[in-house]
């Protein structure tokens, strides 16, 4: 660190990463003495960088809250990790409109040798996880619902349901969800009496009020959230009976499918599904002995599957014929 301008960035890095540092400590660590360094203070502070010294004992220098450094002030694994989040972000689909935007400035600003680098990793990497495609909320929705519910405070919501119906809610907030490509915000709904579950991307309006509330003991907005979209009104009501111990049945049928409770002879699988072949299907591939409660149509729909997999190992075995 011969140069001046180098120190002044190191410094301003230091106190990127930190909350505050003495001016002994900062001295010792830029290889400077104490004066050198409430000089560099005030050179950032006419660039427009606020850095405030606090005098005294036990004061030190930190940068004022809310100030946003640029992204090349970030190191090379801080900068992998920020992309590697962000790919990850946008694999899941996450803000995926954002999640571009925040790639490609960050993407401009970053050395050639990295650049080239996390371009390497980007082609390269591989993802188990199916890609998802989102509907984005918009963010202040987020952010004020996020302060909301840190803060205890009631909000009246402008909502549109999954038929299309505009309703006003008061809703005391328990917590924010994140589940495959969509946000959700569960808490109780002075409308119904109820802990109910809003999809966020439906939210129009979020108005923060002055009433408080606490959040149950008991409340669990993941499970609150996996359960109601179980409940989600599709055209058949299905109860099956599985075979199994409970715990068997729950490593097998995730609690946003179907809601499993212990029954005589095994395991009460309860859900909502619109095609009863779809139903049959999956009730097959779980591998389970099963007795179908209700519908009973789909007794038929299991009737049929078996009947095309006895057919589709009767064609196997045919042998094949030359022409």
């Amino acid at each position: 660190m011969s140069y001046p301008a180098t120190r002044m960035l190191a410094m301003l890095e230091l106190l990127q990463a930190h909350h505050e540092l003495g001016g002994r400590d900062l001295a010792q660590r830029l290889g400077v003495d104490e004066r050198t360094v409430r000089r560099y203070a005030a050179r950032l502070a006419e660039l427009g960088i606020p850095v405030t010294a606090e005098r005294g004992r036990y004061g030190g220098y930190h940068l004022m809250p809310g100030y946003k450094l640029p992204p090349l002030m970030l190191t090379d694994d801080e900068a992998t990790a920020v992309v590697l989040g962000l790919l990850a972000g946008r694999r899941l689909g996450l803000a995926a409109e954002a999640t571009e935007a925040a790639l490609a400035k960050i993407r401009r600003v970053l050395p050639i040798t990295l650049r080239e680098q996390v371009g390497a990793l980007e082609e390269t990497l591989g993802f188990t996880l199916a890609e998802r495609a989102a509907t984005t909320p918009a963010s202040r929705a987020v952010l004020t619902l996020a302060a909301a519910i840190r803060d205890r405070r009631r909000v009246t919501l402008r909502y549109r349901s999954w038929k299309g119906d505009q309703t006003e809610r008061e809703l005391d907030g328990h917590g924010l969800v994140f589940h495959s490509g969509r946000w959700y915000v569960t808490g109780h709904d002075h409308r119904s009496g109820e802990t109910r579950t809003f999809r966020l991307d439906r939210i129009s309006t979020v108005v923060p009020g002055t009433a408080s509330y606490e959040i149950p003991e008991e409340s669990d907005p993941v499970r609150q959230v996996t359960a109601s979209l179980a409940q989600v009104p599709y055209a058949h009501v299905v109860e099956v009976v599985l075979h199994v111990p409970l715990a068997e049945a729950a490593r097998r049928v995730p609690p946003s499918v179907a809601t499993l409770t212990e029954a005589p002879d095994g395991v009460l699988l309860r859900m909502r599904a619109e095609s009863l072949d779809g139903m049959a299907a999956m009730l097959a591939g779980l591998g389970f002995r099963f007795t179908i409660v209700s519908p009973r149509e789909l007794r038929t729909a299991v009737q049929r599957l078996a009947e095309r997999l006895l057919t589709f190992g009767a064609d196997g075995d045919r042998q094949p014929t030359c022409h």
